[in-house]
């Protein structure tokens, strides 16, 4: 029997309705998959340093640091996470870091003095996460807020102070995923504060030498009492000099008040400097002149001292302890400098650079 035209149309429109809509299930679970594909990380809160609340992504790949002591950190606990550095390494810098970070690009900075960054730098670098370190005061969270609003980046601003460093390299690796590398950082910092602490404490203040840290080519730049770029100097059994004009930041002074407060040590950044001392007249009568008592804090490939006030001060709190107090830590700071270097900045010593690094650094 024949079907008729009408009923195999109508077979017809029914077998099409069935294919329709399964091809239209097809569309929709594939739609799906895309949505779930394209919608952004899962995130989860995390307080930082400032008290902010901080929605960051589950899995981080790409930091930005907002400043020099945040790159430092940054660096020793996840470098291949690293989109660049704030300031691109020197040519003497690069062979005591890690090869693979050698040509990453500068990024520039965020905060601080000699700001270089910019929104669109920020987004074209497609970080996940921007940190930054150093003070956590009102100034510096509404920084972090503001770049957070305009980038969409979340901004963890955490705390630099220096006694706070294990604290910081836990809470940033549990930040990023590198929870194991930042409790080994953070151990490593905690038996250093408390060895040099154990020691120093029982040195009485009037027994703990005069120190004058000098800045610059001329070393007329100095830290006041409270300055993060004298914080390892109190912490080493040393007191500053510099406390006699009161508490802030850096400042410049004059020879004469040098000559005034007559330190029992110099401390120094700049080579040429130390090397003129002896026999600059504003300077050579000084007592630690005399006695010989001027170090070159190690700078490579970041400041044992300071510049940058970051958790780089870890060996140079070991280093200076050892040089205003040598009685109290006999041991030769070689042996702790290529455990340090290993450790935190990636590289194995030659004892060329060993050597060449602690050039002026001891008596």
């Amino acid at each position: 029997m024949v079907q008729p035209l009408t009923d195999t149309f109508a077979l017809r429109g029914a077998l099409d309705r069935d294919a329709a809509s399964t091809a239209m299930q097809h569309i929709l679970a594939a739609f799906v998959v895309l949505i779930l594909f394209a919608a952004p990380a899962l995130a989860r809160p995390f307080v930082d340093g400032a008290g902010r609340s901080v929605q960051v992504p589950e899995k981080v790949s790409r930091v930005l640091a907002a400043g020099p002591p945040a790159s430092v950190l940054l660096y020793t606990l996840a470098p291949a996470k690293m989109v660049g550095w704030v300031r691109a390494p020197h040519a003497d810098e690069k062979p005591y870091l890690a090869r693979e970070t050698w040509d990453l690009p500068t990024t520039g900075r965020l905060t601080g003095r000699g700001n270089t960054a910019n929104v669109e730098a920020v987004l074209a670098t497609k970080p996940d996460l921007i940190v930054d370190v150093g003070s956590t005061g009102p100034t510096y969270a509404s920084l972090a807020d503001r770049v957070q609003e305009q980038t969409g980046i979340p901004y963890l601003l955490l705390d630099g102070r220096f006694t706070k460093i294990p604290e910081t390299y836990r809470s940033f690796g549990a930040a990023i995923g590198a929870e194991a590398r930042g409790a080994e950082l953070a151990a490593y910092a905690e038996r250093i504060l408390a060895e040099v602490a154990e020691k120093i404490g029982s040195i009485p203040e009037e027994k703990r030498p005069r120190v004058y840290y000098g800045r610059g080519p001329k070393g007329l730049e100095t830290g006041l009492a409270g300055s993060i770029n004298t914080e390892i100097l109190e912490l080493a059994g040393g007191r500053n000099v510099a406390e006699a004009v009161g508490r802030g930041g850096l400042t410049n002074v004059s020879p004469e008040q040098v000559l005034a407060w007559d330190p029992d040590v110099i401390l120094t950044l700049d080579a040429p400097f130390r090397a003129s001392l002896a026999t600059d007249p504003l300077w050579s009568g000084l007592r630690a002149v005399r006695a010989g008592r001027i170090y070159l804090a190690p700078r490579l490939p970041f400041g044992w001292f300071d510049a940058p006030p970051g958790v780089n001060r870890l060996i140079g709190l070991r280093w200076l302890a050892g040089v205003l107090h040598p009685d109290l830590f006999p041991q030769p700071i070689e042996a702790a400098t290529r455990d340090f270097y290993r450790l935190f900045y990636h590289v194995d010593l030659t004892p060329d650079q060993a050597e060449a690094l602690l050039k002026g650094a001891g008596p």
